[in-house]
């Protein structure tokens, strides 16, 4: 069935809308202003909850605005419009189009898609489709995943509307219980099941020339399908899904070219992404999705000097680094101020005596009590004082004492100091960074993985969640937090961050008896959970956190890195055999979920004894006895 052109056509648009806590961000009015023009008429269904604002901004928009109970999903959401309408009124229209909030747009004006695609003798129609696909994960009748239309957008026309294949199929709707319901139950088979029927389909931005390239182009190739295609839309998703969903099948660089992508040479405004996902996903999500890491040159710049108000923040406590902490000043330009607060009048002496006017705009020595270390140096001590400026650098002296050997814990100094203050280019670098991501809130190293470090990244919340947790709703702080996912913090309080995105932290009424007397504990105290709530401050505020090294410490760093994955894998392969690393934490999840967790616990133990006290060939015929047995298991 072709629509004519030459008359009006009747189109309904149905849109589904969720949102956590019932916010309507730019993206979706943006999206509307254009999709009301190309339809006669539009209703919005929203599951769950709605503001005012929220739903001033649909009854601009919408004809009708439906506000349910968020069971069901879309498919639910798109029956109760059905449903509502009635099929004596639904068979009325020309095409009905049932769409979502899940993609952005559009990128192109959807007249041109509409126009193309009013042409096409069809019964049914939608922008992208994903890819026939062997595995089975959301229990799909078929027993794989077949070719379909992906369900954010599929348009039925009149000849398939009026059957009663269609009529049935709705009406008939099993219930849809969970996101795998939604999937295998409604968007894998509906393509299938009315192809099968007779009734025949396309999409707009066809992707037929990548199949067995790969199955989801609008996830996995989305740059692609814009350019060659004109597809409109991108899928919000992109930015913040879990990170193995794109190593099971690339590098992972999806999300960061099309970020770079929509802000070069496109028109959209990529400021309404990242209001919504900073409002709505967890930091850690975003940051791997879209690679927020920089590295910037230590020795070069070419960047203009940023002429803003730019301080930097240094707690002194041990006398031995003070020198340590004005060489790694100086990196600063000169027309910074610079705050240094101790706790003695010792200290306050030697730090005068070091610290020259001459080479800065200021030198401030604070006098502060000896309690709450760098974090209360920094909200109670000078926090009042940093009100005017955009840019502030904080560091502190570092001695990590609970370790057996200095050096482990100067290397950890050396990491912090070398990555925020490694020169003045570098400085300057990092301003000009600042400046030209204006959504960039903190700028810390990533944390360490050295010697005893090497298991902080897995673990960077340790025993301080439920602290954090208590002091994100002190803050009034309303974005994800989660145990499962680490935050990207600071760790080791050394970092750069615009004043704007923690405002909120250093305007609260901080004093020194919210945090514990001295000694204080090495871990689980207010201090360390104020130390993991930066990127969520700053994410409230409307700001990322991201990491940031110097080219010759990434040099290092990406060796140090390479060289404990390959070793590892290398042990992993053996005992699991080959997988991609998705599949391998997944097998290693399933045994230590098993009784084979006893195996290898015990194997680790006989491993360290046993290594030391037999000869290398008889513990090579053990191991690979042990891994054997694994196998079979």
């Amino acid at each position: 069935m072709k629509l004519d052109q030459n008359k009006d056509i009747k189109r309904l648009v149905i849109y589904f809308f969720y949102d956590n806590d019932g916010v309507v961000d730019r993206y979706i009015p943006y999206m509307l202003e254009d999709v009301v023009k190309n339809c006669s008429e539009l209703v919005v269904v929203c599951n769950g909850k709605l503001t005012e604002v929220g739903r001033d901004i649909f009854n601009h928009y919408a004809d009708k605005l439906i506000v349910r109970e968020n069971k069901g999903f879309d498919v639910w959401a798109y029956k109760t419009a059905l449903d509502r309408y009635g099929w004596d009124k639904l068979v009325e229209y020309d095409e009905i189009i049932m769409m979502n909030h899940t993609i952005m747009g559009p990128l192109y004006p959807f007249s041109e898609m509409f126009n193309e695609m009013n042409g096409r003798d069809l019964d049914f129609w939608g922008i992208t489709k994903y890819h026939r696909h062997p595995d089975n994960p959301f229990n799909i009748v078929y027993g794989y995943i077949p070719e379909h239309i992906q369900s954010h957008f599929i348009a039925v026309r009149q000849s398939m509307v009026k059957s009663e294949e269609f009529q049935k199929y709705w009406n008939d709707r099993p219930e849809i219980r969970g996101y795998e319901d939604a999937v295998g139950k409604h968007e894998a088979i509906f393509t299938k099941f009315f192809g099968d029927l007779g009734y025949s389909w396309d999409v707009y931005a066809d992707s037929s020339y990548m199949e067995g390239f790969l199955s989801y182009p609008l996830i996995d190739a989305p740059v692609k399908l814009i350019k060659e295609k004109k597809c409109p839309i991108f899928k919000r998703k992109s930015f913040f899904q879990e990170y193995n969903s794109y190593l099971s099948s690339s590098s992972g660089d999806q999300a960061s070219k099309l970020l770079n992508f929509l802000k070069d040479n496109s028109s959209y405004d990529v400021d309404m992404i990242w209001e919504n996902i900073l409002r709505t996903c967890h930091i850690e999500d975003i940051k791997n999705c879209l690679n927020l890491n920089y590295i910037l040159p230590k020795y070069y710049t070419q960047a203009k000097s940023v002429k803003k108000r730019i301080a930097l923040v240094i707690h002194s406590y041990f006398e031995d680094l003070i020198d340590d902490c004005y060489e790694y000043a100086l990196s600063m330009p000169e027309y910074s101020d610079i705050y240094v607060t101790v706790s003695t009048e010792r200290q306050k002496n030697l730090v005068e005596r070091r610290f020259e006017k001459k080479h800065f705009n200021s030198v401030k020595v604070v006098m502060i009590e000896n309690r709450g270390r760098d974090i209360g140096a920094l909200l109670v001590g000078v926090a009042k004082y940093l009100k005017d400026y955009e840019y502030v650098c904080f560091t502190h002296d570092k001695k990590v004492r609970q370790l057996d050997w200095g050096i482990k814990g100067y290397a950890f100094s050396e990491r912090c100091f070398q990555n925020v203050l490694g020169s003045k280019e570098y400085v300057n670098n990092i301003l000009e960074l600042f400046e030209r991501e204006t959504r960039l809130g903190v700028l810390c190293p990533p944390p360490p993985n050295h010697a005893d470090f090497y298991c902080t990244a897995s673990n960077i919340w340790g025993p301080n969640y439920e602290n954090a947790k208590r002091l994100a709703e002190a803050l009034h702080l309303n974005v994800p937090l989660s145990e499962n996912k680490n935050p990207v913090t600071p760790i080791g309080g050394v970092f750069w961050f615009r004043y704007a995105a923690l405002k909120d932290l250093l305007e609260y009424d901080w004093k020194y008896t919210d945090f514990p007397p001295e000694p204080s504990g090495f871990d689980g105290t207010i201090l360390h959970a104020v130390e993991r709530i930066f990127p969520f401050v700053a994410q409230n505020a409307g700001y990322y956190t991201a990491w940031v090294m110097t080219d010759e410490f990434m040099r290092t760093e990406w060796n140090n890195l390479s060289y404990m994955l390959f070793t590892l894998t290398a042990e992993l392969v053996e005992a699991f055999g080959p997988d991609a690393h998705y599949g391998m934490l997944q097998t290693i999840k399933n045994y230590q979920n098993s009784r084979n967790i006893k195996m290898i616990g015990i194997y680790t133990r006989f491993k360290y004894a046993a290594k030391r006290r037999m000869p290398q060939k008889l513990w090579n015929v053990l191991r690979k006895i042990y891994r054997k047995i694994l196998r079979k298991q």
